[in-house]
């Protein structure tokens, strides 16, 4: 066993019916001397260890593993040897080890075991300890399984464990071995309730009367003291050392001793082991590549138990036994496959040529025995496992690809595959379509959107395996057509079901997928995917309640997708509103009614709310609610109450979304009823002016409670509105603060502890003469602009004639002052402004007062004559230059009367000045005119303008201007005077000249100033090119004289003129000047070629050039021989020339020139092209030679003739040279000078 073996978790207590059950190899490990201490019990590789829970459950820990174990008492738990075995305590570094070690034959059984026994060989099956339950009494002490969750042990597992022989607590074994703990069927119900007979009949005879078979009694039954007892492992016991001493002699001479349990109850119990041995020559027979027979023989009873075993009157039991077989090699993992009594099986399933082992193991009933040698065979092989059906890696109309995978091929390679299919009839007979290795195969010429069925089968040296399952395919077809729009299926609050329909020209087969895509109204994100799958009905959720959404579907399949679908909107519904606020009273509680508003809901669900329902309820028990009212307003009026009676009321709204919940319930208390009405109060006596003396008596009903208190309210004989003048329990007031003559209306109203009652009948009554009356509205006459008159007339007097009258004037209705006192009936106002609004009222006076003034009236003087300009600005020239002269247009209307759309004037400041100002107070009559003084210049008369250029001035001239406005009343002051000057003329423009001239280029001068000057000078030019639609283009601008015009078009005439400008402005355009390129001569030649055809004669060829703007183009071939003058070998159109007589022993250079033949015009002739020499023959030593040097020195000619050089070439060659030279002085410099 490793020595880091992992512990298992935490588990439950064990059971009191099985305390422990621990394999004893290796031993349990005692750590500390405390009184409570830490067992670990290690697990070998291949055996197990077994607890029992206390719901009567059994936990098998298989090794490799370490079980931590909890002892309470802190004592070593008694470990019990099968015979032939004994156990030592081995203590190092503090941890006690309790060993069990095969018995050496020096032991004796009275001795002790020596402190350090060797240990026994690795891996050695040591026999496991399972007590018998029947036999184990409750433990005194319960010990803390460590381990991890505890579940039920199966069948499957007894085979994986390995103990080699099974012993109980007794000496002897017995056959009454426990039944299975897991499978237990009638039978083995039967063979537990037999043995627990038995063993209760042994139990209760004496100890002299027992048989070996039969456990010893209980100590803990004759034990009067048993708190002086060892408690060990839950087991009691004397001590280590006796065990060690009397390993086969439990029961003749040991007493076990047992500790107090939980319940404080004590016992023990002998149980015995039994040993059974498989003998190890297991048969493998009739191998086949599925199958196989295995046989054994039955085991036998070893010497050392038959010795002990006396006769039992009881029948055998029945041994059954377990095969496993494992195909990962002797030490894998095995398999149970038979469980049985017979002594051979079959093992089915198996798989072909493959390495198995098999070992047997016998069990009777829960005892096991240990398991047999494994023995190992090999099954055969056979033909491969049927193969998965092929699937389809890419197909399209006409075609489909298949592949497939390689199956089991069961020890044999696989040689070929049979592909077969019905060839799409659909009648399930097949055909074979494909033989041969490989795993994919395109099978073709089939029929679009059309469904095949196919089939595989493997085939190996051992023959061909079995069909696979059919599998259907089909082959693709068109892109489907759009389909038709999705329909609404079903809608919610936050989600949609749609459906839509498959589209009617794709066939069934086709696998057709649907996209639908959806946008919410005004999110801005377009249509974006909902679903993408093959069904025809899709769910959106997480929407937003009554919200728009757009939906469209689209179709696809394996060929491409389709348009989408037309366009549909669908909107969610609401959601249910909340509940309304809580209702409040609207006005005052009546005894019979009250009113009642409330808010609508904060969240309306998405929906308007279509009405309201209000729900009354009498008392506040709350027990029935009646219906009161049901509509849209949001108020209501409870009517038809008990006066002193208490209510409950509660409302709820409902939308397309469904009825909100209740809300908060309002509770209103009606009031007691208040007295009757009372007869209307008399008058007592003469009225004075300001005060009346007044009378009443009790009402008729006093609303069942005495009359406490009076009120009496005064109104106008015409005004609605009332005021009390007296409260208080008396019959009779005097009510004053009265306006003399005037008619008033008195009401009486009672009042007792419930209220005030309604009011009595009128009763009127008029004062005595006071203060006049209102005047009327005074009349105004105006005389002139500054002068009116206001009259008025005498009002009611109320019993005193008015003595005095005030008039009050202002410009504003809330500000006016008094500005006549006195007895007349009219008054005159002067010095006014024209065209004013102005206010004015009247009052009037007696002895018994002042009256009220009377209401407002509006005066208007009458219009005048203009006031005077205040403000006048200079234009500036940007401003000057973009007016429009409409003024002057309309003035001069008759002097451009033949003229429909004059232009726009150009106006200079040297002879033009601009003025604008603020318009003034036309003082209520529209300004006409304006009148401008120039001061000795004749007055200038504009429209009702503000902007004004005037022309024909003098330049650089002050002028002194002054502004009069003038309207139909006549003409306003003038303005103050302004001082203005105009600037000096500007530059007129030079004569322009053109001093040089080539085909594409022309210079041009004018001025008599350098070509170049500073940007500084006042004096600046601007030149101008026509364009063929006879616009010109600015070309330069600058105070330069001259400019070279370029790109031009050779035998073109172009337009120019020019323009001076400086700080004056910008002076007039010169005439139009007109200058015409010339021809453009050819272009030059490349350098002939020379090509010698005898000693007498050459060829010379040269590139010919296109003809230029319908111009021919003809050449002239010049010839020099020697260093004599050239001269002219051909002039004509051909590109090529025979050159004839000449002298072998002298040196020919040849040039050509093209030259265009104009048709209005002299020849124009180009530039000769480089000079190619032509040397003379040289005799060769060799004759046989001679031919090959004539075509080698041709050719070098013609090479040399190549390689001359071009001008440019040469000035390049020379540029290099000398960048050399200079390179190398540098060096030399630096290397011998500075250095």
């Amino acid at each position: 066993m490793a020595d880091h073996t992992p512990p298992l978790e935490s588990g439950q207590l064990l059971s009191p019916e099985l305390p422990i059950l621990a394999s004893p190899p290796p031993p349990a490990m005692v750590n500390g001397e405390g009184p409570q201490q830490v067992i670990l019990v290690q697990v070998n590789p291949g055996e197990s260890f077994t607890i029992r829970r206390e719901d009567g459950q059994f936990q098998c820990i298989t090794g490799p593993a370490q079980v931590p174990m909890m002892s309470p008492n802190g004592s070593v738990p008694p470990i019990y040897v099968p015979p032939g075995y004994v156990s030592q305590i081995i203590e190092e570094n503090g941890v006690r080890r309790v060993l069990v070690l095969p018995q050496q034959p020096e032991f004796h059984p009275g001795g002790h075991s020596p402190l350090h026994h060797p240990p026994p060989p690795p891996h050695a099956h040591l026999p496991a300890f399972i007590p018998h339950p029947a036999m184990m009494p409750p433990p005194p002490h319960l010990y803390t399984g460590m381990a991890g969750g505890v579940g039920d042990m199966s069948s499957q597992y007894i085979s994986q464990y390995h103990p080699a022989h099974i012993y109980s607590e007794q000496d002897s074994h017995t056959q009454h071995g426990r039944p299975p703990f897991v499978h237990r069927d009638d039978r083995t119900s039967k063979t537990y309730e037999r043995l627990q007979k038995k063993l209760k009949e042994r139990q209760g005879g004496g100890v002299g009367g027992q048989v070996k078979d039969s456990p010893p009694p209980s100590p803990q039954k004759t034990c009067s003291s048993p708190s002086t007892l060892d408690v060990q492992n839950g087991v009691g016991g004397k001590s280590l050392e006796a065990e060690q001493g009397q390993p086969s002699h439990a029961v003749a001479g040991t007493d076990r001793q047992t500790g107090r349990g939980k319940n404080g109850e004590s016992g023990g119990r002998d149980i015995r082991g039994l040993q059974l041995a498989i003998q190890h020559f297991v048969d493998v027979s009739d191998i086949q590549a599925r199958r196989a027979v295995v046989s054994w023989s039955a085991p036998t009873k070893s010497d050392n138990e038959n010795g002990n075993v006396e006769d039992d009157s009881s029948p055998p039991e029945p041994l059954s036994y377990e095969v496993s077989i494992s195909f990962n090699g002797k030490d894998g993992k095995y398999k149970s496959m038979y469980c049985g009594e017979e002594l051979s099986a079959t093992l089915e399933d198996l798989r072909p040529a493959t390495d198995y082992h098999v070992r047997v193991q016998a069990m009777c009933n829960c005892l096991q025995g240990s398991l047999s040698e494994a023995v190992s065979f090999t099954t055969l092989t056979c033909e491969p496992d049927p193969p998965n059906p092929p699937k389809k890696a890419n197909g399209t109309k006409n075609t489909l690809v298949l592949q497939w995978k390689n199956p089991c091929d069961n020890g044999s390679k696989i040689q070929n595959y049979i592909l077969q299919w019905d060839e799409g009839k659909g009648t399930g007979t097949f055909e074979q379509c494909y033989y041969g290795p490989q795993k994919q195969y395109r099978v073709t010429k089939l029929s679009p959107a059309s469904r095949y069925s196919f089939r595989l089968a493997a085939k190996n040296d051992m023959g061909v395996s079995e069909f696979s399952e059919v599998v259907d395919l089909f082959t693709s077809c068109s892109v489907p057509l759009p389909p038709f729009p999705p329909e609404l299926e079903m809608a919610g609050v936050t989600w949609l079901c749609l459906k839509w329909q498959r589209p009617t020209s794709s066939p069934k087969e086709d696998d057709i997928y649907y996209i639908l895509e959806m946008e919410e109204e005004g999110s801005g994100y377009g249509f974006q995917p909902s679903y993408d799958g093959d069904e025809l009905t899709c769910t959106i959720k997480n929407l937003h309640r009554s919200t728009k959404y757009k939906f469209r579907v689209a179709a696809y399949n394996s060929e491409g997708k389709s348009n989408p679908s037309q366009v549909v909107e669908f909107i969610t519904n609401p959601d249910r509103p909340g509940s309304p606020c809580r209702p409040v009273i609207r006005g005052r509680v009546q005894p019979n009614s009250f009113k009642m508003a409330w808010e609508p809901p904060k969240d309306n669900g998405g929906a308007e709310v279509t009405k309201y329902v209000v729900e009354l309820s009498e008392g506040l028990s709350g027990l029935s609610w009646e219906l009161v009212y049901s509509g849209p307003a949001m108020e209501h009026v409870c009517e038809g109450l008990k006066p002193g009676c208490s209510y409950q009321t509660r409302v709820y709204c409902m939308s397309e979304g469904g009825q909100s919940p209740l809300s908060e319930t309002l509770q209103v208390q009606t009031p007691a009823v208040p007295p009757g009405p009372c007869q209307p109060p008399r008058l007592v006596g003469k009225p004075k002016a300001r005060e009346v003396q007044l009378r009443w008596g009790a009402p008729q009903v006093d609303g069942g409670s005495p009359v406490s208190c009076y009120s009496v309210e005064v109104s106008g004989l015409q005004s609605e509105e009332s005021r009390e003048v007296y409260q208080g329990p008396e019959l009779d007031c005097s009510v004053g603060g009265l306006m003399p003559g005037k008619t008033y209306s008195f009401r009486l109203k009672a009042a007792n502890k419930a209220g005030f009652g309604p009011l009595s009948e009128r009763c009127e009554v008029t004062t005595g003469p006071g203060a006049p009356e209102q005047c009327k509205p005074p009349s105004t006459t105006c005389k002139s602009p500054s002068c009116v008159v206001v009259s008025w007339e005498t009002p009611p007097c109320n019993g005193a004639p008015v003595t005095e009258f005030r008039l009050e004037w202002g410009a504003a209705e809330g500000s006016m002052q008094v500005c006549y006192s006195g007895p007349g009936l009219s008054h005159e106002m002067k010095g006014l402004l024209p065209a004013t609004n102005y206010f004015c009222r009247v009052q009037a006076v007696n002895v018994a007062g002042v009256g009220p003034f009377s209401e407002a009236v509006l005066c208007q003087t009458p219009c005048s004559v203009p006031a005077a300009v205040s403000n006048i600005y200079a234009l500036k020239d940007l401003d000057l230059q973009r007016y429009d002269a409409q003024g002057d247009a309309e003035e001069d209307e008759e002097e451009e009367e033949g003229d429909s759309e004059p232009p726009p004037p150009l106006y200079s400041p040297s002879t033009c000045l601009g003025i604008c100002w603020d318009p003034p107070c036309d003082h209520g009559a529209e300004i006409t005119s304006y009148l401008i003084d120039l001061g000795e210049r004749q007055p200038v008369v504009v429209g009702p303008i503000t902007k004004h250029i005037i022309q024909n001035l003098q330049p650089d001239t002050s002028y002194r201007i002054r502004i009069q406005a003038l309207n139909s009343l006549g003409a306003g002051p003038f303005s103050h005077t302004f001082k203005l000057k105009t600037k000096p003329l500007p530059p007129q423009p030079p004569r322009l000249e053109c001093t040089a001239f080539s085909h594409q280029t022309l210079r041009l001068k004018w001025g008599d100033g350098p070509a170049k000057s500073a940007t500084s000078d006042a004096l600046q030019y601007q030149l101008q090119m026509g364009d063929k639609s006879g616009r010109f283009i600015s070309l330069y601008k600058g105070p330069c004289h001259t400019h070279k015009v370029q790109r031009l078009n050779e035998s073109t005439s172009y337009t120019f003129r020019i323009q001076a400008f400086n700080e004056a402005g910008e002076g007039p355009f010169s005439s139009v000047y007109t200058f015409t390129t010339p021809r453009s001569p050819p272009a030059p030649v490349k350098a002939p070629k020379v090509e010698r055809l005898d000693e007498s004669s050459c060829e010379v060829t040269w590139e010919a050039l296109p003809p230029m703007k319908g111009d021919p183009i003809i050449y002239t071939l010049q010839c020099m021989m020697g260093n004599s003058d050239f001269k002219q070998a051909y002039k004509g159109s051909a590109t090529s020339f025979h050159v004839q007589n000449l002298q072998p022993s002298s040196d020919y250079r040849f040039r050509v020139c093209a030259i265009r033949q104009c048709q209005d015009a002299p020849e124009l002739s180009g530039p000769y092209s480089p000079t190619v020499t032509l040397t003379p023959q040289r005799s060769d030593a060799a004759a046989s030679g001679s031919a090959a040097g004539s075509g080698s020195r041709a050719g070098a000619e013609s090479i040399r003739a190549r390689r001359s050089l071009t001008d440019e070439q040469c000035a390049f060659l020379l540029l290099m040279v000398f960048a050399i030279i200079a390179i190398l002085i540098a060096f030399v410099i630096q290397y011998f000078v500075i250095k």
